[in-house]
């Protein structure tokens, strides 16, 4: 399975950016697909998640202000950002999991100055 994210590029505090993940394969509407990010010298972490019957997580620092959906007619998952801050800037990965294993994205930067 090949994950392929874009989207990702700077823009100012308040602005917005949407995120896109692409996966080849077949397996991807019986997957859980989610977005981390990973800011210079702090561990990767969870921003959301979907799973394959649609329900939701986030982190609670992105709550109200991030949305991921997913689309199985394309493979593909979205992560829409609002309301972006300083700290939001990271790379962004998106992975893929079932229950036998997982993927990750080679990543996207997003950078937001203030």
């Amino acid at each position: 399975v090949d994950l392929v994210e874009s989207g990702g590029g700077l823009v100012q505090a308040g602005g917005s950016l949407r995120l896109s993940c692409v996966a080849s394969g077949s397996i991807f509407s019986i997957s859980t697909v989610g977005w981390y990010r990973q800011a210079p010298g702090k561990q990767r972490e969870l921003v959301a998640l979907i799973t394959r019957g649609g329900t939701t997580n986030y982190a609670d620092s992105v709550k109200g202000r991030f949305t991921i959906s997913r689309d199985n007619t394309k493979n593909t998952v979205y992560l829409q950002m609002t309301s972006l801050k300083p700290e939001d800037t990271a790379v962004y990965y998106c992975k893929l999991d079932t229950i036998l294993n997982y993927y990750w994205g080679q990543g996207t930067q997003v950078t937001v100055s203030s």
